[in-house]
């Protein structure tokens, strides 16, 4: 079962309010949602943006746009009036899930 990273498929769009980042993942199907839906779990976000974010992860699911939404806690180093981060804002975090991979079964073909 191939590998294949989200930005092949899904698209995101994301944004902050104070030191909270909000991620939307969309997927084109309901066949690839359901995979997304069960590989991108809040645990495998958090570990995927490491130390960028110091609280939890939240996932909320929209069904009818097949989409999630995920909202992390402590992800902006104080927010963006208080961080020293070279890019202190929730917009980045968008394209930096989408490099997250996912397995595709069925010989990979992405209906």
């Amino acid at each position: 079962m191939p590998t294949v990273k989200l930005a092949q498929f899904c698209q995101a769009r994301s944004g902050d309010k104070g030191n909270t980042v909000n991620i939307a993942l969309f997927a084109p199907n309901e066949i690839l949602f359901q995979i997304v839906k069960d590989q991108v779990t809040p645990r495998r976000v958090q570990a995927h943006f490491g130390e960028w974010v110091e609280g939890s992860v939240d996932r909320y699911e929209v069904q009818n746009l097949w989409a999630l939404n995920f909202v992390l806690h402590g992800a902006l180093n104080g927010g963006g009036s208080l961080s020293i981060r070279m890019d202190n804002l929730g917009k980045c975090f968008g394209p930096m899930i989408l490099r997250m991979s996912v397995t595709i079964p069925n010989g990979g073909e992405t209906p």
